[in-house]
């Protein structure tokens, strides 16, 4: 597993948690608990990774924490 940033916060207008990855360019996930998205963004990020592999592109060096909130 990889280490890296996961930003989680109530979106009332989806009517659930939304768990993104500010590293990872429209890495994000949702679900109706805290926990769930937080196991949904984990998915999330393996396929994210997986597919920029395939497709060649380039995958940003982690750095596992924010610089910025």
């Amino acid at each position: 597993m990889i280490k890296c940033g996961v930003i989680i916060y109530w979106s009332e207008a989806d009517q659930a948690f939304i768990a993104e990855v500010p590293e990872l360019p429209g890495c994000a996930a949702d679900g109706p608990t805290y926990r769930k998205a937080l196991a949904n963004v984990e998915v999330i990020i393996q396929e994210w990774l997986e597919t920029a592999q395939e497709l060649g592109r380039p995958i940003p060096q982690l750095r596992g924490r924010l610089l910025y909130a």
